[in-house]
């Protein structure tokens, strides 16, 4: 009976022989089960949310259709909006439900209704693509490259590639993909060469001869990671463009190979007054890639432009990480409309990028007015003169305050975790780059390295040791402008900025050096010592945009064009040498016993650019928190007691949160010299949390006025322990262990202060104490 049946066997009875008997499962048009989201991140590497599609109809290299299947005891309507949300995530153009008896179908540009069953694999081709395209069916009879199937394309690779394969077919010439830092840009562009490569794609029309490729990028390292990417290329494919290649050959280009990867600023120098991208005829390239595309070159007036417009003919592709904003409108002028968008707050549900939480701090000189207390050791300044943050380590350093910031961080981070640190300038980043090696004290002399332009190649080789996750060294980093984009380092958990962060664009490509998933990270943070969390809340974080129109300038309706110019063609340089704003030396403070005050708040942010609360964060990651208590008053009278509290943490082991899950909340919240009571509190009902010390020495001085000498000295001895180890040196079990290390043994302690009636009333009783309403830090 259909009612005995489970969906397993439902599907194999009923389902598979009707995909079967329209041509379904053969190897032109295989049918797979698509995982399509890993899930959320969350602590102890659980996920949330994952999904999977059940079928997912393939022909000619393009999946044509997703169906979810439901047992046949289950209405097939209840799988409909299953079927449509997964045909939309995988860009399906058709989506079915069914139960195995009845089967429901919906066009996902229009039309739905009942089916007998899915029709042919060519009979959906027609229907989803209408016209034949010579190009597409040769983009879609080439397998992607997966290293022999040891691995698949995540549904939204797959969904680009094609994309952008589909504007390429259709004729299109300016193409734009949009993909948050982390998804595998590279990656994307390398399947979408291979299937170009291979299909002997070129702009002349006919599968002739193989396309030829360049890769431009603005850094080496960028470039380097594109070239190594690329690996899978037959022998000679690939050729990688630099001047000192460049050199051997007498300035000549090389044009023998099919991939080119170079930098922008290797085609704009060259020799005898001649760029070296004009050494190349105007249509010697089929296909540029031009990665991170939002760094100047679409714009009118920059330095890249003439690159791009030289190689007219060719059909060039965008890559970037950010969407549409006032500071890139001039990227989607020039390329358009991206063909395919994966965004920060997708990669984050889906699971395939790590969410994170940001440390902010303010302190008593991040802004400073020089009044003649301190000493001038460098330089002259006149009383009453003001630095902002933009101003230290271009023109004044005090190196006390940056010893401070230094020392602040290097508390809170876990010294093993990998870590970036973004300063001001190449010596800003030398300098914290000593600091952090001062302080640590570890034995390996490259536990903190600088990378920038100045490092040359001894700093390309040491970055590349960081981005292996087995290597432990370098652990800490520091940069100035270099490693904001394309550091493709997975185990970075910590980013600390000390130096101002001048856009949203600059923002999420920092932010992008932490969101890399790797095994057992949860989350990563952002150590903002800048105010840069200002730049955080983006209303338009990855969402889709209004559009951006600029206007002339000096006109008062919106962002101006730039002034226009008639400075001659200059490459630009992003490793950029150290700048200050005045050509006389930095100016050096020393500051005179001024006591440095931090003020540091944690928050957290969603995938949504908008911050939240810590219980929503907290419960992302561990899911809901069990309702054990009404209110924070019954919270605290059911933790002031030590039978209640354990029957409490109990209780919470039981629903999910054990030892090992508070302890995380802990960690998640940065709390971790706190009782766990301040970490409930504050995850619950936004408590401000009193350090362990702090609630030890309120119930100290409670303790002396109320307990006779002895009995007040013994507690006051827990109350040490408790500052060691928190809530359990409170369990009633320690009680024996104290008086043994207090007295030489129980019995002795017992009798010495009082009966043991007198030693438990006590010993539960002054941890009301810890607990009291309306203590206050200090």
């Amino acid at each position: 009976m259909s009612g005995d049946e489970n969906e397993a066997d439902t599907r194999a009875n009923r389902i598979d022989p009707v995909l079967k008997a329209a041509g379904w499962g053969g190897a032109d048009a295989p049918i797979k089960r698509e995982v399509i989201a890993k899930g959320r991140i969350g602590v102890g590497g659980k996920r949330t949310n994952p999904m999977s599609a059940d079928y997912v109809l393939h022909h000619r290299g393009q999946k044509l259709a997703a169906i979810e299947a439901k047992k046949s005891g289950i209405a097939t309507a209840e799988g409909v909006a299953q079927a449509k949300e997964y045909a939309t995530r995988l860009k399906t153009p058709f989506a079915y439900a069914t139960n195995g008896l009845t089967w429901y179908e919906i066009n996902m540009k229009g039309g739905e209704g009942q089916v007998s069953g899915p029709p042919s694999p060519q009979a959906l081709w027609d229907r989803a693509y209408g016209t034949q395209n010579l190009w597409r069916d040769r983009f879609g009879a080439i397998p992607f490259e997966t290293g022999a199937d040891k691995w698949e394309l995540r549904y939204y690779q797959h969904n680009a590639v094609n994309a952008a394969l589909e504007a390429i077919a259709t004729g299109q010439t300016r193409i734009l993909l949009t993909l948050a830092t982390g998804t595998g840009k590279t990656g994307i562009a390398f399947q979408l060469c291979w299937k170009l490569f291979a299909a002997k794609w070129n702009i002349g029309g006919e599968p002739t001869r193989r396309p030829r490729i360049l890769f431009l990028a603005d850094r080496n390292i960028l470039a380097n990671q594109a070239y190594n990417e690329f690996g899978a290329f037959e022998e000679g494919a690939r050729f990688r463009i630099t001047p000192e290649e460049l050199a051997k050959r007498g300035n000549a280009v090389p044009k023998h190979a099919s991939i080119f990867f170079t930098i922008f600023q290797t085609l704009v120098t060259g020799s005898a007054g001649e760029e070296t991208f004009r050494k190349y005829p105007p249509d010697f390239f089929d296909f540029i890639i031009i990665d991170e595309c939002h760094r100047g070159g679409a714009n009118a007036e920059g330095q890249w432009r003439a690159i791009m417009n030289y190689f007219a003919p060719a059909t060039q592709l965008g890559l970037t990480a950010t969407p549409k904003r006032t500071d890139n409108v001039d990227t989607y002028a020039y390329f358009g409309e991206p063909v395919y968008t994966y965004s920060l707050r997708e990669g984050i549900e889906d699971g395939y990028l790590t969410p994170f939480r940001v440390r902010q701090y303010s302190s008593n000189v991040d802004v400073y007015e020089f009044n003649g207390d301190d000493d001038v050791v460098v330089g002259e300044v006149a009383e009453g003169t003001a630095f902002a943050e933009k101003d230290f380590n271009r023109i004044v350093q005090m190196k006390e305050r940056e010893l401070h910031r230094v020392r602040t961080f290097l508390g809170e981070i876990n010294p093993k975790e990998k870590t970036l640190v973004f300063c001001a300038t190449q010596a800003h980043a030398a300098l914290i780059r000593d600091m952090i090696n001062q302080e640590v004290k570890h034995p390996d002399p490259n536990f903190c390295v600088r990378v920038t332009s100045n490092d040359g190649k001894a700093g390309e080789s040491l970055l590349e040791i960081f981005q292996q996750n087995s290597k432990t060294i370098p652990t800490i980093l520091t940069t100035s402008q270099k490693l904001s984009t394309g550091v493709d380092a997975k185990n970075v958990r910590n980013i600390v900025l000390m130096r101002p962060i001048n856009s949203m664009i600059e923002f999420k490509q920092i932010i992008g050096r932490g969101t890399r998933t790797f095994e057992g990270k949860d989350y990563f943070t952002v150590y903002d010592f800048v105010r840069a969390h200002e730049k955080f809340e983006d209303p338009q974080w990855d969402g889709d945009p209004a559009d951006i129109i600029l206007t002339p300038p000096g006109d008062p309706r919106g962002p101006a064009w730039p002034e226009p110019t008639d400075a001659p063609f200059v490459p630009q340089v992003f490793d950029e040498p150290d700048a200050v704003m005045t050509n006389r030396p930095m100016v050096e403070i020393k500051l005179s016993n001024k006591k440095i005050i931090n003020i540091a708040a944690t928050s957290f942010w969603g995938p949504d650019g908008k911050p939240m609360s810590a219980k929503a964060f907290i419960e992302r990651m561990l899911g809901e928190l069990p309702t054990l208590f009404a209110d924070e008053d019954e919270l605290r009278a059911l933790w002031s007691d030590p039978q209640t509290r354990k029957t409490l943490l109990e209780q919470l082991s039981e629903r999910g949160y054990g030892a090992g899950e508070l302890e995380e909340l802990r960690k998640a919240i940065m709390a971790k010299h706190t009782d766990l009571f301040d970490v409930l509190a504050y995850i619950s009902y936004a408590t401000p949390t009193l350090t362990l010390q702090q609630r030890a020495n309120h119930s100290a001085d409670v303790v002396d006025e109320n307990y006779e000498p002895k009995l007040a000295a013994f507690l006051i001895y827990v109350l040490g322990e408790y500052t060691k180890t928190g809530i359990d040196s409170l369990d009633p079990a320690k009680l024996g262990d104290y008086l043994r290390l207090q007295y030489n043994s129980p019995v002795e302690g017992v009798k010495a202060l009082g009966g043991m009636d007198i030693v438990k009333t006590s010993f539960a009783g002054f941890q009301r104490h810890l607990y009291e309403q309306g203590l206050q830090a200090g």
